[in-house]
């Protein structure tokens, strides 16, 4: 799939962290799991995803390759390197998926599979409320 039309700087998006079905949301551990600094680089980069959606640039934001829908912030914390996967849905929504700290210069197949099935969790049971 192809990037999105950016939205004018004006229109922000929301941001909601998806939710396990017991309640728990992931990508709100991760982040108060960081150091200050990392976590508050993290938050930021949060921000300018919420006021520039897809507009946002390199370095901090990028398509996963091979992935429908899948979208990746990057935040640098050197010397650690912090990735939240997330993707768009109706009404100007981010859900964000799976957050961690990479170890190794290519991202772990396991880290997006994480992300694609918190991603189809949420569409599952997005579905079922209609």
């Amino acid at each position: 799939m192809d990037k999105p039309n950016s939205q004018s700087n004006q229109e922000r998006w929301a941001i909601d962290f998806h939710k396990t079905v017991d309640g728990r949301s992931p990508v709100e551990e991760f982040i108060r799991s960081l150091p200050d600094k990392a976590r508050a680089k993290v938050n930021r980069t949060i921000e300018l995803l919420a006021t520039l959606g897809f507009a946002l640039p390199m370095p901090h934001n990028r398509k996963v390759q091979g992935v429908e829908k899948l979208w990746e912030l990057r935040v640098q914390s050197p010397p650690q390197i912090h990735r939240i996967f997330y993707f768009a849905t109706v009404g100007r929504r981010f859900i964000l998926l799976h957050g961690f700290t990479k170890k190794t210069e290519k991202t772990p197949p396991r880290e997006i599979q994480v992300a694609v099935t918190r991603m189809k969790d949420f569409s599952a049971r997005k579905r079922k409320q209609r």
